[in-house]
């Protein structure tokens, strides 16, 4: 296996990572509720067929790179057509749709969160122009990044609520467009896993850095506020402090993510259990963030950054080599102290080994 290069580090990635995984949809599909089947139905029915063909974004415009954003937003009206009708661009004051004020938000604060903790300017660290759209298709259970843009559903109402509430689902789709244009890391198996635990790492970061909040104070939760009030017993799509106790529904099921290699999943499903074995990775970070305290984003996620933008990494990494991979950066940039300590710390508790 080889590095990954720049000059490739998009031609081919995945085009569609969406939030909320297969595995969640292909349950509720099979539901005895007839509208929450069909919602579902229809999800992965429209995921599978963004997957086949991309539609393109508005060419990027030319410019200098900036320290400031250049966000558009767009309107599918419901629609699947992309990027839809335009409805707020960079510096225009807000509208009277909540949707796109939110969106427009939570790509300001990604784009906040990349360039003051790290120097990367948006998330190809060129000044990439980032782009959403919302109010995709009808019910829409969803939100994804298709390799141009991010794009927004509005959820079904019952199942799952506004895409665009939790700013952490945001970062997370956006944070494919960084893994996209930095390590690429290959969407299947354990390197997919490190795709999604990437993205849910710099989810949660964006929302601690929009908060201000401390690792203690976190709550380590991806998509908190997104679940509807058909689901009794669930908090968030998935939990970084315990994996697989984000959701124990009726209607849900049981969350499936491991913490620790002893419960790794072994399944062709989801491109090999992305959305599933990436809480062990997850649960590492969590672990490095809150045994050095502090803000996350400048210790913990400056190692993961390191790690993500340091042309070491191989596209098909498994977990094995990402956590050498931290190894090393944490020693770089820290030498040999309790930043290091910690590190080693979390990926055996976890099971992964580093050496």
């Amino acid at each position: 296996m080889t590095p990954h290069t720049s000059a490739h580090a998009s031609a081919d990635a995945p085009v569609h990572c969406s939030i909320v995984p297969p595995h969640m949809l292909e349950r509720l599909a099979e539901s005895d509720n007839p509208a929450y089947a069909a919602a579902a139905r229809r999800t992965l029915l429209v995921d599978v067929t963004q997957r086949s063909a991309r539609e393109e974004a508005p060419p990027a415009p030319a410019g200098e790179v900036s320290d400031k954003p250049r966000r558009t937003l767009y309107d599918a009206e419901h629609g699947t057509g992309l990027p839809g009708v335009k409805v707020r661009d960079e510096g225009e004051a807000a509208v009277s749709d909540t949707t796109v004020n939110r969106a427009y938000a939570g790509l300001g604060a990604t784009f906040d969160l990349f360039a003051k903790a790290y120097g990367h300017r948006s998330i190809d660290g060129a000044g990439m122009p980032l782009i959403a759209t919302v109010h995709f298709d009808e019910k829409y259970d969803n939100a994804f990044w298709n390799g141009e843009q991010m794009v927004f559903g509005d959820g079904d109402g019952e199942l799952f609520l506004d895409f665009t509430i939790p700013v952490d689902v945001i970062g997370h789709e956006l944070a494919h467009g960084f893994t996209q244009h930095s390590a690429n890391l290959a969407y299947f198996g354990q390197s997919g896993a490190l795709n999604e635990s990437v993205s849910d790492v710099f989810g949660s970061l964006v929302k601690q850095h929009a908060l201000g909040q401390t690792a203690d104070r976190a709550d380590w939760l991806i998509g908190a506020g997104l679940l509807g009030p058909a689901i009794d017993n669930g908090v968030a799509l998935r939990s970084m402090k315990e994996p697989g106790t984000a959701y124990d529904d009726d209607v849900l099921g049981k969350d499936p993510q491991p913490a620790t290699m002893d419960d790794y999943v072994r399944t062709n499903a989801d491109n090999g259990g992305v959305h599933i074995n990436s809480g062990i990775p997850n649960h590492a970070f969590y672990l490095l963030a809150t045994e050095l305290g502090g803000f996350a984003w400048e210790r913990a996620g400056r190692i993961w950054y390191d790690v993500m933008t340091g042309d070491t990494l191989a596209e098909e990494a498994r977990f094995t080599e990402f956590a050498r991979a931290t190894v090393a950066s944490a020693r770089k940039l820290f030498g040999d102290g309790d930043e290091l300590a910690a590190v080693l710390k979390a990926w055996s508790l976890v099971g992964v080994r580093t050496s």
